[in-house]
């Protein structure tokens, strides 16, 4: 057994490749043979420190994972050995193996391949409860997907399509927008180049798009809510642009808009029945070909530091996922 270790948090640079003493599960537990992880945002934070959940030293990074169970504790039920699972959790992803906790780990159908269930429950997990949840997205509104070719936003694009959505996806640049084309946006806006407010505007004739999702931040934040509809929903996902806007109260004032927080990981620990009804819709929507993980490239396992320069380039269309089953 063996996994990259952080005991010094500072950058994906100070990970390690080295043996892990995993023992045997004790109660609550179980042993997952690690076949597939993803590479998600918070991923790049908690090795550097600056993500609000902070594993104790040392730690194997990773928060999405797929594999098989090879044992269980004794007190666990619900799965059995061989059984296929996607595991979300804080760490221990970027491995040959990982002791988690039994009830991180979703028991996932055979057919699912590993390396589209280690892409789909963290990723369209905060998606739909984004959308679906926190801004009641209905059928026939506008959602403005802002970094929409990213992990989290891809799955955006699909989930809002899904529930019968106009879908604009706003990128930073043209191969990125003919990117989201193929994942089902409707209209694309490039906001390197394009002006956003007139650019909004004109694509919605005046009205302004009713659902942002932004798992960006930074500068954009404010042009993009002052151009939000009457009653619109902002969804808060994250800060992938570095910077937490400070946008003047008086823009939700006079939108009537709501800035609306997105925070799967508390929403899966506090309200595990609304969690389970979503990924119920979810696999349905899956196996209904509505939703699929845009997957940038496969890596095998030991790329583990080349996947986290990718990721730090913003050059990445989809998701990164690692596999213990591709050879380097």
């Amino acid at each position: 057994m063996h996994g990259w270790l952080c005991d010094n948090p500072i950058g994906a640079d100070q990970l390690r490749w080295g043996p892990l003493d995993l023992g045997t599960p004790g109660p609550g537990q179980a042993l997952v043979a690690v076949r597939a992880a993803s590479l998600n945002f918070p991923d790049l934070l908690t090795v550097e420190n600056k993500y609000q959940i902070k594993p104790p030293l040392p730690f194997v990074p990773g928060a999405e994972y797929a594999g098989v169970v090879q044992a269980v504790g004794p007190d666990v039920r619900h799965l059995q050995a061989g059984q296929h699972v996607a595991v979300i959790g804080a760490s221990g992803g970027f491995a040959t193996h990982a002791l988690a906790s039994a009830a991180h780990c979703l028991p996932l159908p055979s057919a699912l391949p590993f390396e589209h269930a280690a892409a789909f429950a963290f990723t369209y997990g905060t998606t739909h409860h984004a959308l679906m949840d926190r801004a009641a997205l209905k059928a026939g509104e506008t959602v403005l997907v802002l970094g929409a070719a990213g992990g989290v936003g891809t799955s955006a694009i699909q989930v809002a399509k899904a529930a019968g959505a106009r879908v604009i996806a706003g990128v930073s640049s043209d191969e990125k927008a003919a990117f989201c084309k193929t994942l089902g946006a409707d209209e694309t806006l490039n906001y390197a180049t394009e002006d956003v407010r007139e650019r909004l505007k004109s694509m919605t004739g005046g009205r302004g798009p009713d659902v942002v999702y932004d798992p960006v931040g930074g500068a954009l934040a404010e042009p993009v809510f002052r151009s939000i509809a009457w009653r619109g929903r902002y969804l808060v996902i994250g800060f992938a642009g570095g910077a937490i806007p400070a946008l003047p109260w008086n823009l939700a004032l006079l939108k009537g808009a709501s800035i609306v927080g997105v925070f799967w990981g508390d929403f899966v620990r506090r309200e595990p029945r609304a969690f389970e009804q979503a990924l119920g819709e979810l696999v349905a929507w899956y196996q209904q070909g509505l939703v699929r993980p845009a997957i940038d490239r496969i890596l095998p396992m030991s790329e583990l530091p080349q996947a986290y320069a990718l990721m730090a380039t913003r050059a990445v269309k989809g998701k990164l996922v690692l596999s213990n089953s591709v050879v380097a």
